[in-house]
């Protein structure tokens, strides 16, 4: 068996594309009525179909998982975050663990949890 995707569940889902593409250089793959396939396997689903589907509601800021990226210039990509999405909301600012390893974590548009760190 193999992990394929990860689904997260967007407002907009458009404006979730734009986000992951100006931040993470994500591009789209498909397009499918309210799915998006992103490279790296990120699954976008407007939450009109998830709560179909599903028939519950999204609780955003849930903190139950995140996102995580590594990126070697993490002070650059502070930077990025801060000067493209400035009213993005942060759990920290970039910080340095005891270990060493430089991390951000913050929201997306929609309350999903992402952390990037330098790599291990």
């Amino acid at each position: 068996m193999k992990l394929k995707n990860i689904l997260i569940v967007v407002k907009d889902i458009e404006k979730s594309r734009q986000f992951y593409h100006d931040l993470f250089g994500l591009d789209t793959i498909l397009d499918n009525d309210g799915n998006m396939i992103l490279t790296e396997g990120l699954v976008l689903q407007e939450e009109s179909v998830w709560k179909k589907f599903l028939g519950k509601d999204v609780v955003p800021e849930n903190n139950s998982c995140e996102l995580y990226f590594e990126e070697w210039d993490i002070e650059g990509f502070a930077q990025k975050l801060e000067t493209l999405y400035p009213s993005v909301k942060y759990v920290n600012r970039l910080m340095t663990h005891s270990w060493g390893q430089k991390v951000l974590r913050f929201y997306d548009p929609d309350g999903n949890l992402i952390e990037v760190g330098t790599p291990m």
